[in-house]
């Protein structure tokens, strides 16, 4: 990409205005917004994390953004999940997060579907994104996104949220360097979960993670800054602190040996 913004070529005096912070940018200029306006990213999950993402991603100009969830908005949501308010309550998510995308930016086609992704319907829900955004709560459904999207290498920004603490990374495994989310968590899909719920979250620690998430994204369709595959973001609240850690590819894993 151009080290200084490209200004004009396909972007209307409307676009040009909208995403000027975006273009003056040198890391992404006019070359990387029109990317972006080019892009699909599919989103797993509209909660805490996906609410965040959705409304970044949108403002961003993300010209298809497909929001797969099948759960429906409860008042213990509102908390974090700050994409629906309480007249929203027993509406389901993914449409009502369509809806929310769609008023803040026209130039975004929106998809909803909701379903419950399985690894039967994964390759299927996936398919055709160039990167998929995992925010999803349940640990068997995020091993159904890692293997499709190796299965179709789609490189799958993962976000995840406990109480005061958060994870961030970028998986790209078929790459001969690179590991899978499977090396990261193992291959157990009846691993015992805890859900919020159960042991808490704090609110705005969601809204750290999905805006993370919405930056990697970014990154992935236009390419600015450094390559973060292979790298994990660890964010603790309690001691205000982020650690960067590497992770390696595991010789074991059935995912990446595949």
């Amino acid at each position: 990409m151009s080290s200084h913004p490209r200004i004009g070529d396909g972007l209307s005096d409307a676009q040009l205005e909208r995403y000027a912070r975006h273009i003056v940018l040198r890391q992404i200029g006019g070359e990387g917004q029109r990317m972006l306006l080019a892009g699909h990213a599919v989103i797993v999950g509209a909660g805490g994390i996906g609410s965040p993402l959705i409304q970044y991603l949108a403002a961003a100009g993300i010209g298809w953004i497909t929001i797969i969830d099948d759960d429906f908005v409860s008042l213990s949501n509102l908390q974090r999940q700050i994409l629906y308010g309480t007249a929203d309550e027993g509406a389901g998510k993914a449409e009502r997060a369509k809806a929310a995308a769609e008023r803040l930016n026209p130039d975004v086609k929106v998809t909803a579907q909701a379903v419950r992704l399985t690894r039967d319907n994964a390759e299927r829900l996936l398919a055709g994104a160039q990167v998929v955004v995992d925010g999803s709560d349940s640990f068997a459904t995020r091993l159904a996104v890692s293997d499709a999207t190796m299965a179709l290498r789609i490189p799958l920004v993962s976000a995840s949220v406990a109480q005061f603490e958060g994870q961030l990374g970028l998986f790209r495994g078929w790459e001969v360097d690179k590991p899978c989310y499977r090396c990261l968590v193992g291959s157990d899909p009846d691993r015992p979960e805890q859900s919020c719920s159960e042991q808490g979250v704090l609110g705005a620690m969601a809204g750290v993670m999905g805006s993370l998430a919405a930056v990697e994204t970014i990154r992935v369709l236009t390419g600015f800054g450094e390559d973060s595959a292979g790298k994990l973001l660890l964010v603790d609240a309690l001691a205000l602190r982020f650690r960067t850690v590497a992770l390696r590819k595991d010789p074991g894993c059935p995912a990446c040996r595949a």
